[in-house]
């Protein structure tokens, strides 16, 4: 079925009577071309592209819980593209650029808003800084724009300029950047992959993964086992516990980053605000709410829930740029289990395990990625090769020497 305005409009004078599940519930089928593991907005994208871009039909999506249920709908819905090196910025513009035809392209409301992001910065040096990364975005074909102190304070004038500890001399801003509804992302891939032939089976926790003699055969379930000729794993905090059924050790930890909404206010916040002095970020939803989050929590788990001390860390950051919103109540809090890489950015890879391929460590940057993640991880399983904006993305760049180091971006060793 396919969504627009006036169909919309007849099912109305109907009562909505005619509107028809969005995918399809099948049962697994003993064998497919590509298993793949993990449900999330990633898994989804890589059998979306897989099915339309590729031509692979006969792939199935693995999912434990429903779809949804993980960090795909767990996050603070913020897309951007204002990296600095080599090896993730024109990897995240072109996750920028599928954003912005993603709602047109699988027929879907996403809710795509591109208000902008402003980084905020609070002395010479991170001025400086943020102009390397502007040039960096620029030379990616990505927008940057860097913001005197007069021109941000007219933008947001709500903001605590002259706070004495955390003085706020400009900002760079993306003004491409900004947010999307999260769920909605993975239900629109879910809806394109299962009109393309995918079989998306949700309440399937996968057990085990069938390798003999150096290969992965498929997978092991709670349905049965499933052959298949490539399983692809992307399970983002499970990665370690998923790869270590085959024997695999990862350069990964898993940790819980906790996400928070408080109650409907008026509208104030222009687009999507963060604090250059802590970790602190923050947009406002339609629905009037402060969308926002911080740092990690500081042990490694696999449960979905936070601590308070996070809690207050993360809500004196808010405070520390804009006191206004110290009366504002806490409506809702969540946490997502982060797979935090030892440089801060991802892997897309090959394993040493012929028919055994790996997506994760993406740390922060998961959700913003989901395009540009499933898109290239759909042209190694198709091609046997990686894309061209994911070479770097390799498993084995720590023990080559090459490793991405992000700053700010993913996990620090040194802190956890």
């Amino acid at each position: 079925m396919q969504y627009s305005a006036w169909r919309i409009f007849t099912q109305a004078l109907k009562g909505n009577s005619g509107w028809k599940p969005v995918w399809r519930d099948p049962d697994p089928k003993p064998e497919y071309d590509i298993v793949i593991i993990g449900g999330g907005g990633h898994g989804l994208a890589t059998a979306y592209y897989l099915s339309k871009v590729f031509g692979q039909h006969k792939v199935a999506v693995l999912e434990k819980g429903w779809i949804g249920s993980g960090n795909v709908g767990r996050n603070t819905t913020i897309i951007r593209s204002n990296y600095l090196l080599d090896g993730n910025q024109p990897f995240y513009e072109f996750s920028m650029k599928l954003w912005e035809g993603l709602e047109q392209d699988f027929n879907y409301n996403a809710m795509v808003s591109q208000r902008g992001v402003l980084n905020l910065f609070h002395s010479d040096a991170q001025r400086d800084a943020y102009v390397r990364r502007g040039n960096a975005m620029l030379m990616s074909g990505a927008d940057a724009v860097l913001l005197d102190r007069a021109r941000l304070r007219a933008m947001c004038p709500f903001l605590d300029f002259d706070n004495a500890r955390f003085p706020i001399h400009g900002a760079l801003w993306q003004p491409r950047a900004g947010t999307v509804r999260h769920d909605a992302v993975a239900w629109g891939y879910a809806r394109g992959a299962d009109q393309n032939g995918v079989d998306i089976v949700q309440n399937c926790e996968v057990t085990g993964l069938l390798v003999q003699n150096g290969r992965c055969d498929g997978v092991e379930t709670t349905r049965g086992t499933i052959r298949a000729k490539k399983v692809a794993v992307c399970v983002a905090g499970s990665s370690s516990r998923v790869m270590a059924m085959a024997g695999l050790r990862l350069p990964i930890e898993s940790h819980v980053l906790q996400a928070f909404v408080s109650e409907g206010l008026k509208p104030v916040i222009p687009g999507v605000i963060t604090f250059g002095a802590g970790h602190f970020y923050v947009s406002q939803s339609n629905k009037g709410g402060l969308v926002f989050g911080g740092d990690i929590d500081g042990y490694n788990s696999y449960a979905q829930r936070g601590n308070m001390a996070t809690v207050e860390d993360v809500c004196e950051g808010g405070m520390g740029i804009m006191p206004m919103i110290g009366r504002a109540r806490l409506l809702r809090m969540w946490g997502g289990i982060m797979d935090m890489s030892m440089d801060g950015s991802p892997f897309i890879d090959r394993t040493p395990i012929d028919g055994l391929y790996f997506n994760g460590g993406w740390c922060y940057g998961g959700f913003k990625a989901t395009p540009a993640s499933g898109y290239c991880y759909a042209h190694l399983l198709a091609r046997d090769a990686p894309h061209e904006v994911a070479r770097a993305y390799r498993l084995d760049r720590f023990a080559r020497g090459a490793p991405i180091d992000e700053k700010g971006v993913g996990a620090q060793p040194n802190l956890h």
